[in-house]
C-alpha cells in the first residue's frame, strides 16, 4: 500500500469514527477495518458506519446524481441510502498535518477523492453459497428496473467498464497472445456493449444498477433486515438486460449452478422484471449483455494474474476459454440488439 493510499486509509476511518461515536462518550471501539482498497473504490468502516473513497477521477456531477438516486424515496426498499448529504459528496479530507504544499519542480499532489458515508449492512456470507440470495437479487433488480428515473441521470456505466477492463488487460500484458482469445470475444460485441454508442433507444431508458453481483448486497439493519441494493458508482439509465449479464454469463460458463440461474431468472420474470419477456426464450435479450461480462471477467483475471505473476485458476480459465467461444457464434441473437 503507498503513502497515499495509507492516508486515504487512515483518513476514511476517522471520518467514519467521528460519525459512529457519541461525542463526550469514552471510546472502546475496535480499529478502523478496510472492506475494500482499489483505485476506484476505498472503503472503510468504523462501528455501524461506513466511509467510501470514490475513484480520483470520478464525474462529481454524474456521482452526486447517483447518490441522489440512492436516497431518493422513489428507491427506498431497493438501494440502501446514504448518509451523505444527497448530491454533496465530500472530499478526502487532508492527511494529519494539515495541507501538503510541494515545491513547483516536484510531482503534482494527488487528485482529492469523492466522499460518501453509509451505514453499515451484513453482506451475503462468501462461505454459504447455498444460501447466496438470488432469488432476492433478482427481485431487487425487478423493482429497480420497474421505476422510473426520478430525475435525469447518466448512462449506466456498464459497458463503460468492460471497455476499462479490457483496457486495463492490453496494457499489463502488451504484446501477449493469452489476451487473444478475450479480444476476439471483445471484437464480436456491437457497439453499443463496448461503450462506444448509446444503446439501442428503446432500450436505454430504463433505471439500471450498472454492476449487479453479489457482492452488492448487504442486509440492513445488520444482521437480519430485508436485502438492499448498494454501490450506485454505475448506476443510471440503459439496458436492464445488462443487470442479468454476469448471472447469465456465469451460468453459460458453468460457475452458476441451473438451480440458481432458473431461481434468479423465474423470481426476476415473476417479480415483472422488464429485461426479458415473461416466458419463453430469454437469450434473445441476454445474448449480448452475458458475452460482454464475460469479455470483462476473463479481461480483469488476465490483468490481476499478471499483476500477481500467476497462471489463471479454474474459474478464470473457464471464462478466458468462453471468450474464444462466444468470438465463434454466429450473430443473430444480438442482432436485434446491434441494430
Amino acid at each position: 500500500m503507498t503513502t497515499t493510499q495509507t492516508s486515504v486509509v487512515q483518513d476514511l476511518g476517522t471520518l467514519a469514527h467521528r460519525l459512529s461515536h457519541p461525542a463526550g462518550a469514552r471510546c472502546v471501539c475496535e480499529p478502523p477495518q478496510v472492506l475494500a482498497d482499489r483505485p476506484d473504490g476505498t472503503v472503510v468502516r468504523s462501528g455501524a458506519i461506513v466511509a467510501k473513497a470514490h475513484a480520483a477521477d470520478s464525474d462529481h456531477e454524474a456521482l452526486a446524481a447517483r447518490i441522489a438516486l440512492a436516497a431518493a424515496p422513489q428507491l427506498t426498499g431497493i438501494l440502501l441510502p446514504p448518509l451523505t448529504a444527497p448530491g454533496r459528496p465530500l472530499t478526502a479530507p487532508e492527511p494529519s498535518g494539515g495541507p501538503q504544499h510541494p515545491e513547483p519542480s516536484g510531482p503534482p499532489a494527488p487528485a482529492p477523492r469523492p466522499v460518501t458515508l453509509w451505514p453499515l449492512g451484513a453482506p451475503v456470507d462468501p462461505t454459504d453459497p447455498e444460501a447466496a440470495p438470488w432469488a432476492e437479487a433478482a427481485v431487487l433488480l425487478a423493482r429497480l428496473h420497474r421505476t422510473e428515473p426520478p430525475f435525469r441521470l447518466p448512462a449506466m456505466r456498464g459497458p463503460a467498464k468492460a471497455a476499462r477492463a479490457v483496457a486495463r488487460m492490453r496494457a499489463a500484458l502488451p504484446g501477449d497472445p493469452a489476451v487473444l482469445p478475450v479480444l476476439a470475444g471483445w471484437r464480436a460485441l456491437p457497439a453499443w456493449a463496448r461503450g462506444e454508442v448509446p444503446a439501442p433507444a428503446r432500450r436505454s431508458g430504463f433505471l439500471c444498477h450498472g454492476d449487479l453481483h453479489l457482492g452488492q448486497l448487504v442486509r440492513h439493519p445488520a444482521p437480519d433486515g430485508p436485502w438492499l441494493l448498494i454501490d450506485v458508482d454505475d448506476a443510471g439509465t440503459g439496458d436492464p438486460a445488462w443487470d442479468l449479464g454476469r448471472p447469465a454469463a456465469w451460468y453459460a460458463s458453468g460457475l452458476l449452478a441451473p438451480e440458481d440461474w432458473f431461481a434468479f431468472l423465474d423470481a426476476y420474470r415473476s417479480a415483472g422484471g422488464p429485461a426479458v419477456p415473461a416466458d419463453g426464450d430469454p437469450w434473445p435479450e441476454l445474448d449480448v449483455p452475458a458475452r460482454a461480462l464475460t469479455v470483462q471477467t476473463a479481461a480483469l483475471a488476465l490483468a490481476k494474474c499478471a499483476a500477481e505473476q500467476r497462471r489463471p485458476d479454474e474459474h478464470e480459465q473457464l471464462m478466458i476459454e468462453s471468450c474464444a467461444r462466444i468470438a465463434t457464434l454466429p450473430p443473430e441473437l444480438a442482432a436485434d440488439h446491434a441494430s
